[in-house]
This record gives structure tokens, sequence and C-alpha cells, in this order.
């Protein structure tokens, strides 16, 4: 089955059977459910919703799938064309708009597409809300709008312009400070809209840029996930270059990765401890991050005398417990920074912003400052899932055989040993058992990990 449909939406690859892949049915199907659920909610006279999407070859043809359909059901559509997720984000609620869908699949390979649904805030459904569109779907108890009431679309680019206006202008951002810097930034987009949006944010920081995979054709170049090992290429370009740092984000765009002038990875974990650290400094607060994200922002509050609480992972989750707690700053360890100053989601564009003045204030380079934190290593794998698997009876199995330690089950099985931990969860976007463990070397993280990865195999059978 590469059809996912979850609560944060339907995920799935283009082609194939109706039901099995993201086809054209699917998402008309689930676009048709969406907007089915936005009038339930929202119970007004004219609807208004927001779509984007990033530079996929499918894209195009999805967005157009989508936005006739919710015409089709009388709601009218602000068309932003290529954009990024932190930006439809935002433009939700400077619309006013009764919601948003993102047409990205993040950082699944090309063949995939996904839609992504916001509430009025521009914020991700949560649980409750993407449990009733799916059974919406499944009921097909849809109707359509009437000749004389269907809806209209408005085209709007302006917004990626507009999302960058709003950093540039931002008290947390020292524009002076990043320009008197004389920064050198080479920047990957894996060819999808970060290769327009973040470029044209440096050039308004003064910042000389040195473009790297940032043509919007959908062609990704290498793996879109922004790990180590798909990112040689900028590596070696940040060291030809000269340059200060190398920047990286996902397709969407709300992944963020650093690479060092010295052409190592700063440590994907480590993107929202060095901006966290930023804006502990300036003001005293509280932070979340997830069961998988790195100790490292734990230390770092508590250096700066805030709270850190971990959620459930999802970004749903990390910002339901960042608004019950009155977090700061938070996000995911996946490199995705969650700023409630501008919003609730995460945004590569703001946390380029917010770490590249923290740089300038510092007035060191990318490895220096990455050597002012606590060295933790991460070990990040998964197994492959088959329907026979029972998921839930190996997690337990685990839980029971660790007892002894601390043990969470917030979100799948995470053990905390007293100098390492492991977090085994079920992928709520891929069929897989992800295993992510963390140590004080990577020898050791890696180590715990195909210990893990062994227990679970002889558990299952496999």
């Amino acid at each position: 089955m590469t059809l996912i449909k979850s609560i944060s939406g339907i995920r799935g690859t283009i082609g194939g059977n109706v039901g099995d892949n993201l086809t054209p049915i699917d998402a008309v199907k689930f676009a048709a459910a969406y907007g089915t659920w936005i009038k339930e909610e929202r119970n007004k006279e004219t609807y208004r919703i927001v779509v984007g999407r990033d530079a996929r070859i499918s894209g195009e043809m999805i967005q157009q799938l989508v936005m006739n359909t919710l015409i089709g059901m009388g709601i009218h559509v602000i068309d932003v064309g290529l954009s990024t997720t932190p930006t439809v984000e935002m433009a939700v609620p400077m619309e006013h708009a009764d919601g948003g869908i993102i047409l990205t699949a993040s950082h699944n390979p090309k063949q995939w597409n996904a839609l992504k649904l916001l509430n009025e805030k521009g914020e991700f459904l949560n649980g409750k809300d993407g449990a009733k569109i799916l059974e919406i779907a499944e009921s097909n108890a849809i109707s359509f709008a009437e000749v004389d009431d269907l809806g209209k679309i408005n085209v709007n680019d302006a917004y990626i312009d507009l999302h960058i206006e709003e950093i540039v202008n931002s008290s947390w951002v020292d524009v002076d400070a990043i320009k008197d810097a004389n920064l050198k930034v080479v920047v990957d987009g894996v060819n999808s809209t970060g290769g327009i949006a973040i470029p044209r944010l440096l050039e308004e920081l003064g910042v000389e840029v040195v473009k790297l995979y940032c043509e919007p054709n959908g062609h990704f170049p290498h793996n879109p996930e922004p790990l180590k090992e798909h990112l040689t290429d900028i590596c070696e370009l940040v060291v030809k270059e000269n340059a200060d740092l190398g920047i990286v984000v996902d397709p969407d765009v709300d992944r963020l990765a650093f690479i060092d002038e010295k052409g190592n990875m700063f440590g994907e974990e480590y993107t929202l401890v060095a901006v966290a650290d930023y804006i502990l400094g300036k003001q005293a607060g509280n932070t979340v991050s997830n069961l998988s994200s790195s100790r490292a922002l734990r230390d770092v509050t508590e250096k700066h005398g805030g709270k850190y609480q971990a959620s459930a992972v999802g970004e749903v989750n990390v910002v339901q417990l960042m608004k019950d707690t009155n977090a700061i700053i938070g996000g995911e360890g996946n490199g995705g920074i969650i700023f409630p100053e501008f919003h609730y989601g995460r945004d590569s564009l703001v946390g380029a912003a917010l770490f590249l003045t923290h740089l300038a204030e510092k007035k060191i380079s990318v490895s220096e400052l990455r050597e002012e934190y606590p060295a933790y290593f991460m070990s990040k794998n998964k197994i492959q899932l088959t329907p026979q698997l029972d998921v839930d009876a190996i997690l337990a199995e685990m839980e029971k055989k660790y007892a002894a330690e601390e043990i969470s089950t917030v979100d799948g099985v995470k053990i905390d040993f007293p100098e390492n931990w492991v977090h085994l969860r079920k992928s709520n976007t891929e069929p897989i058992i992800r295993i992510y463990t963390e140590a004080k070397s990577q020898q050791k993280a890696d180590e715990l990990a195909q210990k893990i990865m062994q227990e679970i195999k002889e558990i299952a059978g496999i």
C-alpha cells in the first residue's frame, strides 16, 4: 500500500490504482472531505481556503484537482502557487481564510505527494479533526454547489515575499549585524521551493548566496531528506567556495540543516538547540521538542533557567505541548524550528534568520558555535514492516524487557538509560518502525541501535 491516510493528511505515490495510490480520484475525494469539514466547522456564508505546493513534478496536477474540487463545493480558493509549508501556514491567518492545504510529501522521494491540511489559524489539524475528515471521505457524505454558487480562484504569488518581510522586520532578527558579518552561504534547495525562498531571504539579509540545486523543477538531485549521507555535494561546495556555512532545506522548507565552514554537518538535531540558545539568551522561558529529539535541548534550556518537556512525535503534538506549557521556542530534532512569535509551525526561513543573527552577534564560526553545545550523537534506523508484523505486541515486549529503566509510552516506547536512550515507534507516514538512539559517542549510539534492532527481530521472528 502506497496510500497512507492519517490524521495529518493523505500521502501516497502518483499513478497506480484508486485507493492504493494517490490517484486523481483519491485527491478529489480527500479535498472534498476537507471542504465538507470546513463548511461544518465554520458554518458561514462564504468560505476561503489557501492552497500552495512545493515543486514536485506532480504538484501542478494535484493542485488543479484540489482547487477545482473546492470550487465545485462553492469554496473560494487563494492560489499561492509554488510556496513553502510555513509560508502557506502564515498566509491562512493573513488572508483571514478558513483553512489551507499544502501539497507536499515533505522529505519523501519525487514519486510521492500529499495533501497536508490546516485549520483557520494556519496550524495542522488535531487528531479529532483529522479523524473526522477521514470519516467523511469514507462515508461519501459530500455535497457540491449548484452552478450559480461555484467558488472562484484568486492567484496571489506575493506570500513568500510577505513571509520574508515579516522576518526581516522582526525585532528578533538583527539585519545590521548579519550584514556587518559579510557572510557567504551556499544554499541547497533540492530543486524545490526552498531554492526560491531561502536565497531571497538571505539576499534581504545582506548575505552573499551561492546556489546549489535551486531550480524549482521537482527533479530532486539527491534523496530529499537532509541527512549527512545525502549532502556530500554541498559539503564539498562550502569548502570550495570558502563559504561561512551551508544551508539545506527539504522540499517544503520546514526542515533546516546547516553545514559548517569546514564542510561538516552542524547536526540537524542542533538546529533547534542553537536557535533556542539564541532565543533563551534574550528572554527566559520554556522549551518543547519531541521524544525522538536530542537531550541537548534540555541541557541548553536548563542552562538558561527554563524547563524542557517532550511531546509525542508529530508537529501537532509539539505545538499543543508548547501551548500548554507556554513554551517560547520549540520544534523537532529533524531541523524543525517552531517560534510562536511568527506562527505555530516549523519554519526554515525563521530558523535560518535567527541562526544567522545568533552567529553574527557571537562573531564566531559555525564550527566554534557547535563546540559550545553538549556533544550527543544519534543513530536513526528503521525496520521495514510487513502486514504480518504485530508492531504493538513487539513494542509491548520491549517495554516489558526494559521495565527496570525509565520508560515513556506517550508515543511508542522510549527507554531512558542513564547515559543514553532509545525511542521505538511506528511511523505515521511510512510502513516502518523507527529506532532512534542517542549516546555520548557515535559508536555507542550505533551499538545501542544494533542491539535493539536485533532484539526486535528476535521478538518478531525475522
